[in-house]
């Protein structure tokens, strides 16, 4: 092994082991000694200071020795990744874990459990039991997460006990769908033989995705398929019926349309259409995940309680997000609540606001509250930009009408002042929720609208029509 491929071989098993990735100077710590180093000298490289990377290194060594099953040491860790590379990959074969380049056993994201006290002869493993294969080479890396709890134990639910074939994460951006997602796996993934996420970020092709996705649930790389899209569906869901597997695909909404109500593809991407509904209605023993700004117009369609496709609409995390005023050093935290209330609860909103008012105010709270312009700021309004600019005419104009009111409105009140026809008003409201951008409140018998802080300020700040 060479020191990228020690770097490597360790990282994979760190991650599958506790779901973490290590930091950059634990992998100076690596290279270092690697090299022969002194920690007086990876300090100076690494601009800190000696003592700490004692500390760093200390941790490391144990993390190792957990991840290993063997005690780990700066004179040890080059033998016993070699041995440990070498004992997995004998024993385990094609019955791997998929990170990036490298393959390494795992169940339930973690190394094979190995006992502290066992011989070097001794077996890492039952052998016999099944291995869960993961492809996370597109996922990014797993986050903490606040308070899902209850979000977590519904998709749990729906996926490993009522078996549904399709599942809809939705939310809009910064409300924490990825980093959910990513922890579903960690508790899911015993119950596939297969996990795979792939990112639809850059609108691949259907064809190109389920080029991707069979050369890795067949173990063929470079596979020769038929170029024809029914073809490779057929195939792929003759996969899906024989095996159990969950795949997940990232930024759904990247292959739907702009300028159209939600819900509606792209024009290149609308065979993707054929994919979710076979998926959907026929049956097998897997499960795809979409995370997505909005649903495709096939969850609508085909989602219920009853039904093998499920939706799950995240909304913000409440008090629990002084989890991460407090992680920002925010002082006045009895404020926290107006704070929290005002983005929504809103995980990316609020870090954003928090370096905001640690920037400027110091940390204090309570100064930043004293002003009734809600700031936005360059980052908060580029993240909101793609999400008001996908809106279609007539949400535009319903959302511009939404955002000159302090209260919330009624259907009523709408179809007075926005020059709309009901059907114009039923759609526009209907497509705005499902792209989480208006909110809904029962009051006296009557369903009233309205939109949050953040998005008026916006709308107000930059006009739609």
């Amino acid at each position: 092994m060479n020191v990228q491929e020690v770097l490597r071989f360790a990282d994979d098993m760190v991650f599958a082991k506790t779901g973490e990735h290590l930091e950059d100077l634990q992998k100076a710590i690596l290279l270092g000694v690697w090299k022969g180093q002194k920690y007086s000298k990876i300090a100076e490289e690494s601009h800190c200071t000696e003592g700490h990377v004692r500390n760093v290194a200390s941790e490391l060594w144990q993390l190792l020795s957990d991840v290993l099953g063997e005690n780990v040491n700066k004179l040890n860790f080059r033998s016993a990744l070699e041995r440990s590379q070498f004992a997995y990959f004998s024993n385990y074969g094609k019955n791997s874990l998929q990170i990036g380049n490298v393959n390494v056993c795992d169940n339930s994201l973690q190394a094979p459990e190995i006992p502290k006290t066992r011989s070097p002869s001794a077996p890492t493993s039952d052998i016999s039991k099944p291995q869960t294969r993961l492809d996370l080479a597109d996922a990014p890396h797993i986050s903490s997460l606040c308070d899902r709890t209850s979000e977590l134990a519904t998709l749990e639910k729906s996926i490993v006990q009522d078996k549904c074939n399709l599942a809809a994460i939705l939310g809009i951006s910064g409300i924490g769908k990825t980093a959910l997602s990513l922890h579903l796996i960690q508790k899911v993934q015993h119950n596939f033989e297969c996990v795979i996420w792939r990112s639809l970020r850059h609108s691949p092709p259907l064809e190109t995705t389920l080029k991707n996705l069979l050369e890795f649930l067949l173990n063929k790389p470079q596979i020769e398929l038929s170029s024809s899209i029914p073809d490779r569906l057929s195939l792929l869901m003759e996969y899906l019926r024989n095996n159990r597997c969950l795949i997940i695909f990232d930024d759904v909404q990247s292959i739907l349309s702009s300028g159209q109500l939600a819900g509606n593809y792209r024009p290149e991407c609308e065979n993707y259409s054929i994919l979710f509904r076979q998926i959907g209605e026929t049956t097998h023993n897997s499960c795809l995940i979409l995370n997505s700004w909005e649903p495709p117009r096939e969850i609508t369609a085909l989602k219920g309680e009853n039904s093998p496709v499920r939706t799950l609409q995240l909304k913000g995390i409440g008090t629990a997000a002084t989890e991460i005023l407090r992680q920002k050093s925010l002082l006045n935290p009895e404020k926290g609540d107006n704070l929290i209330n005002t983005y929504r609860g809103n995980p990316l909103w609020l870090k954003i606001v928090a370096n905001t008012i640690q920037e400027i105010f110091r940390g204090r709270v309570a100064d930043f509250l004293k002003y009734d312009r809600l700031f936005l700021g360059e980052e908060l309004a580029a993240i909101l930009y793609p999400q008001i600019n996908r809106l279609s005419e007539l949400e535009k104009k319903l959302i511009c009408r939404l955002s000159r009111e302090a209260n919330s409105v009624s259907i009523e009140q709408l179809l007075q002042n926005a020059d709309l026809s009901p059907s114009e008003l039923f759609n526009g409201l209907q497509s705005l929720g499902r792209r989480s951008l208006v909110e809904i409140e029962e009051q006296e018998n009557e369903t009233l609208f309205s939109v949050c802080p953040v998005v008026r300020q916006y709308v107000l700040s930059n006009p739609l029509c």
